[in-house]
């Protein structure tokens, strides 16, 4: 490739539609599977939801890999370091690869142990194993579609990506249709069909996403890239990447801690949740998409070494998000015991789902800074500053309250909302103070430091090594 300039920045709705498509889309893969299995059971959709959860935590692993390689990609980019970019996405490619392994394996072989830590009840592991067994045995291939996701969004080829999570989807839902209701005479499989579907489209998914690379980029996978990897590529990539794992794993795994104190109030509790935050993840696309074309914009900005313009994007990204994060909230709670009565016909589920999903107009707004201006100060270099605030809120704050309220008071899941809601929000303007007194300047000096001292014409692109 050649070492040009790159002078122009994709504007923020040209990346940020696609990508708010293709992640509604990769909910609404949850979605259908919550909905289709509704019709075996509420207790078979509580051992999906539990299972998701813990696969969901792990795929964190991979995730802080994706991050990291995204805002590198993006400053290098920024810079007219096209061949630095092309050694940081077959690096990030060889890390997931091997980590998506590993992970696998451990999954696969731990997977009754996971279930049995969330407090799962063991009428439900009869849904959950099997489930476990197949999805993540083979969460290796989201590991690469991550990696690959994230490199083809950095390049702002965001429409591509959507495009595969269409397929993907089509896919998933035409399988899980076969197997769950038999159609065409086939035999009914259950919540095992399901797994078996969903893997058939990540293993379509993965193709399209290799073939999409060369086409796109030209980078074109050996049996070596796996083994071609490098501390001075890999150095970067975690310098993002580690602080942003360490932030999503922190929620994560309270997330699980709250899920299993929600687990012992019973099985019902657990519907409840799976139901509301199905519905719930769908406004939270807004917040995601926006963020994330964000974190490209002002990771582009950044490497460029304009960082008025980055502070400006954010600014304005954030009351965009705002709003429409505002407007699907209100939808929601309006029809919330209709939207809840699409899953299920038992009207104390349907009660206690459409008031968690009124509570949660408060607490997504909440949740909109935390996305935005975490994804924004990730894409200046200030990645540390998120996982600190993070912890102490969510250990400090979130877990121990969701307790207090939720068990000790007896509130129930309204209580474990409502601690929720006052973590993010606390978090969530930390992050705005931080921005808006632009303590990530430094940070964001360093980076552009180092993207120019990365900037060598003798680094070999992938079609020379």
């Amino acid at each position: 490739m050649s070492q040009q300039p790159i002078t122009k920045t994709p504007t923020l709705l040209t990346i940020a539609w696609p990508i708010f498509v293709e992640q509604s889309l990769r909910i609404l893969i949850g979605t259908v599977d919550t909905f289709m299995v509704s019709h075996v059971s509420d207790g078979a959709v509580a051992a999906l939801g539990i299972s998701n959860r813990v696969i969901f935590t792990l795929l964190v692993c991979f995730n802080f890999i994706g991050i990291g390689t995204s805002v590198v990609i993006t400053h290098h980019l920024g810079a007219g370091n096209r061949k630095g970019a092309e050694r940081i996405s077959t690096t990030a490619l060889g890390v997931n690869i091997w980590s998506g392994l590993i992970v696998s394996m451990a999954v696969f072989l731990g997977n009754a142990g996971l279930l049995r830590l969330m407090k799962l009840p063991e009428e439900l592991m009869v849904y959950a194993l099997p489930f476990m067994s197949l999805m993540g045995g083979t969460i290796f291939l989201e590991a690469i579609n991550i990696a690959i996701g994230a490199i083809l969004r950095a390049h702002g080829n965001t429409r591509d990506v959507m495009f595969v999570t269409v397929g993907q989807n089509i896919v998933n839902i035409t399988g899980n249709s076969l197997v769950l209701f038999g159609f065409f005479g086939l035999p009914k499989f259950g919540v095992e069909g399901v797994a078996c579907s969903s893997v058939v489209s990540r293993i379509l998914a993965t193709t399209a996403l290799l073939i999409l690379l060369h086409h796109r980029l030209g980078l074109r996978l050996h049996w070596r890239t796996p083994f071609d990897l490098s501390w001075k590529w890999i150095k970067p990539i975690l310098r993002i990447g580690l602080p942003a794992a360490g932030e999503h794993l922190s929620y994560m795994t309270a997330l699980l801690l709250v899920t299993s104190l929600i687990a012992s109030l019973g099985t019902q509790s657990l519907s409840i949740m799976s139901y509301s935050q199905t519905i719930q993840a769908l406004v939270i696309q807004f917040s995601l998409s926006l963020g994330l074309g964000t974190e490209i914009v002002v990771g582009r900005l950044i490497g460029a070494g304009d960082f008025e313009a980055a502070y400006r994007q954010l600014l304005s990204s954030l009351k965009l998000c705002l709003v429409l994060c505002a407007a699907g909230m209100a939808v929601i709670a309006a029809v919330a015991p209709h939207l809840m009565g699409l899953f299920t016909h038992n009207p104390v589920i349907i009660e206690g789902g459409a008031l968690l999903l009124r509570i949660s107009v408060v607490l997504e707004l909440g949740r909109v800074f935390n996305i935005v201006v975490i994804n924004s100060l990730r894409a200046t270099g200030d990645a540390r500053f998120p996982v600190k605030v993070g912890a102490v809120c969510m250990w400090l704050l979130w877990v121990p309250n969701s307790w207090f309220l939720g068990l000790h008071l007896g509130w129930g899941l309204v209580g474990v909302w409502i601690a929720m809601a006052c973590d993010e929000w606390l978090r969530g303007l930390i992050m705005y103070y931080r921005w808006v007194k632009r303590r990530w300047l430094p940070a964001a000096v360093r980076s552009r430091a180092a993207v120019m001292a990365h900037t060598d014409t003798n680094v070999p692109t992938v079609s020379e090594t």
